[in-house]
């Protein structure tokens, strides 16, 4: 049996109360399915637990890192020393605010909220409903598909510091532009969100709905593991014909592609490395600047 670090007896010893799981394979809770073991991952229930994690971890100095679905993350292969901090199923919860504004746990997932909402009559997150990923990620990353965006319908946020306080963030606080907000540049964890929305007929939202997901279906990889679109949309074009114009859809790393189906998307086929998805991604970057002068970005947060 290995044996514990100081770091995993520490916390075990100062959160008897608190699900801890050690040496947790991060590739268990990414849509990409790599990353080695995690020291620590905890599942904090309440804003207490979360706070009360962060206090520790500050005493111990170590800073934690923040996991939602783990939809748009490249784990390291060697794991993750320190504390990661999982979200996803622990803040739950979407109530209305009034007629036309509701508030979302940041655990809940993009597609429950957006099903919450047409059932209430609610439209404006019917591009959310496929989208995989929690509400705390979305917001965090302003995550957006077929020309909507979160940042369009948030009103705002409650967030935690790393001391535990907890502040609301207006939208203007927030800040959004293209797959941004600002808290990418702060170390404030997001627990809910509101939302304001429209009056249409339910039936027409979830039609929209469908439409969207029947379209997705037909044009995106979802039978392979992947992390979304791979790389930003550049200013004068778009990343997947960027990539198919430098010949790359089907180009592969080790078990690391870009999908058959769609040049936007890097998947796993089965067995592929941090390190194997990262030089995929550089390649791909780097081909396509040969080819057009544009430079990719990675959508994908590597960690």
């Amino acid at each position: 049996m290995k044996e514990l670090s100081v770091f995993q007896k520490s916390m075990t010893a100062l959160l008897p109360e608190t699900e801890l799981r050690l040496d947790e394979p991060m590739a268990a809770h990414t849509s990409l399915r790599i990353g080695g073991g995690a020291e620590v991952m905890a599942f904090p229930k309440s804003n207490g637990e979360l706070a009360q994690l962060l206090k520790v971890s500050a005493l111990l100095g170590v800073k934690p890192v923040i996991l939602g679905a783990g939809t748009n993350v490249l784990a390291p292969d060697e794991g993750m020393e320190g504390l990661v901090i999982c979200l996803k199923d622990c803040f739950g919860g979407i109530d209305p605010l009034d007629t036309m504004d509701i508030r979302c746990g940041a655990g809940v997932t993009m597609s429950r909220l957006a099903v919450y909402a047409a059932g209430l009559g609610l439209s404006g997150l019917e591009f959310a409903h496929g989208i995989p990923g929690t509400v705390g990620g979305g917001v965090y990353m302003n995550a957006g598909a077929y020309g909507g965006e979160l940042g369009t319908v948030c009103l705002g946020a409650e967030v935690m510091d790393s001391s535990g306080k907890v502040t609301y963030w207006d939208r203007e606080r927030l800040r959004f532009s293209y797959r941004h907000s600002a808290l990418q540049e702060t170390d404030g964890i997001l627990l809910s969100a509101d939302f304001a929305l429209r009056r249409d007929d339910p039936e027409a939202i979830r039609a929209r709905m469908k439409a969207l997901m029947e379209k997705r279906t037909a044009s995106q990889p979802l039978t392979l593991p992947s992390a979304g679109s791979a790389f930003k949309r550049p200013q004068g074009g778009y990343a997947a014909a960027l990539i198919d114009q430098a010949g790359l859809r089907g180009f592969r790393v080790g078990n690391a592609a870009i999908s058959e189906k769609h040049a936007g998307f890097a998947v796993n086929l089965g067995g592929a490395t941090a390190g194997e998805m990262k030089a995929l991604l550089t390649a791909v970057s780097d081909r396509v600047y040969e080819n057009s002068g544009i430079r990719l970005e990675p959508e994908i947060r590597i960690w």
